[in-house]
């Protein structure tokens, strides 16, 4: 790897590093999908490897049950809701079609049951039944309501949600980074729950053995896909929120607006060979490895090394190599005393391609005593020439 170091006017406090692992803009890296939308995140390196209209709201289909399922395993997390609580059926519920449990007003399922019959068959009633039992008021109008409420304070900020189930609505809207950030919370979050998404069949009580199996076309292929949720209507197009695990690699994905099941099958298992298979991470800032030297104002030694504090990876591609740029930040120049370990500075780390960047302290890497009287006559004289000079302050003593 090559650094090489670019000093910007001191009167900026600023100087760059520009790390260059090739001179190719890395393009072909990018991936051409079928998808009217989609995001592509990986957990490990929190790097973002895709996004296609990913902020532009869209209907989501029965993909955003992910947050009816999302607010039920919050309840359980805080004891609103247990496994076992049973709860009832309202008409309403029982009155969607659709993708259904078959569930009617004399049932009383639990909220196990519930969970999978959302996340299993995706269904309709079971998904109003779980909002419902969370409303504050018993119906689903308010459940949608705090759905809403709960996706701002997780940031989620193009979504709006008008029905538990994903049941076509005008403004029943969620974006693809929205979903991303919905399914990585699942993930992450709730490990005790996450099970669900990889069971492939589920009838209750054998009332629908034609609607009982998981749409999830990756399940099953061998290739690590462990979740989340299919969707699709007529406006919607046919979607999925997926994810997978190969080794110590989590990749989720989501992915919109395909023309039918078998599109929608035949580019998710495209689109995470292409995850798993065209990056690899590398290690691009090694910690306490000297990366430049900056002046010291008044120090026994006229410089001192700046080094960052911690390591930083990146998920690059594994045949290319992208511009990566990074920037040293510091006061320059650093008043003495300094001490080896001291935060002085910050290591900025960009990689334009996908948007990702990390940030890590730089420190100092020596000793650097405040300067004896001769070095503080010295700072003077220096200073007084520039006066006259016209280019220079008057220092501190």
């Amino acid at each position: 790897m090559h650094i090489a170091i670019l000093t910007r006017p001191a009167a900026t406090f600023l100087a760059a590093v520009f790390v260059c692992l090739s001179t190719l803009v890395a393009q072909a890296q990018g991936y051409d999908t079928q998808a009217r939308a989609a995001y592509v995140y990986d957990h490990g390196s929190g790097q973002v490897l895709l996004a296609l209209n990913a902020d532009e709201p869209l209907p989501p289909a029965s993909m955003s049950k992910l947050m009816t399922l999302l607010m039920a395993f919050e309840a359980l997390r805080d004891g609103r809701l247990t496994l076992e609580t049973r709860v009832p059926v309202s008409e309403h519920a029982m009155s969607f079609g659709g993708s259904t449990m078959f569930l009617n007003t004399q049932d009383r399922p639990t909220i196990e049951e519930l969970i999978r019959g959302v996340v299993i068959v995706s269904g309709n009633d079971a998904a109003v039944a779980l909002g419902e039992a969370l409303s504050p008021d018993g119906t689903e109008a308010g459940f949608a309501t705090l759905m809403t409420q709960r996706a701002r304070q997780l940031g989620m900020m193009n979504s709006t949600f008008e029905n538990a189930s994903g049941w076509p609505a005008e403004n029943h809207r969620m974006s693809m980074r929205d979903l991303g950030i919905l399914a990585q919370r699942l993930i992450e979050e709730f490990p005790e729950y996450y099970a669900y998404f990889q069971e492939t069949e589920f009838d209750y009580e054998n009332r629908s053995p034609a609607n009982r199996f998981n749409r999830n076309p990756l399940l099953g292929l061998g290739i690590g896909a462990d979740g989340l949720k299919t969707g699709h209507t007529q406006e919607a197009g046919y979607g999925l929120v997926g994810s997978a695990m190969q080794g110590d690699r989590r990749v989720t994905f989501v992915i919109s607006g395909l023309p039918s099941s078998e599109a929608r099958a035949d580019e998710a298992e495209r689109i995470v060979t292409w995850a798993f298979r065209q990056f690899v991470m590398r290690d691009v800032v090694e910690p306490g490895v000297e990366l430049a030297r900056v002046p010291v104002f008044l120090g026994a030694q006229q410089t001192v090394g700046l080094a960052p504090s911690e390591g930083i990876e990146m998920l690059l591609p594994a045949l290319l190599d992208p511009e990566i740029e990074a920037t040293l930040t510091y006061t320059s120049p650093l008043p003495a005393p300094v001490t080896a370990g001291d935060v002085v500075g910050e290591l900025h780390v960009a990689q334009g391609v996908h948007g990702f960047e990390a940030r890590v302290p730089l420190v100092a890497t020596d000793d650097v005593e405040r300067g004896g009287p001769m070095v503080r006559i010295g700072a003077a004289w220096t200073n007084v020439r520039g006066m006259v000079m016209g280019n220079a302050d008057l220092p501190s003593f």
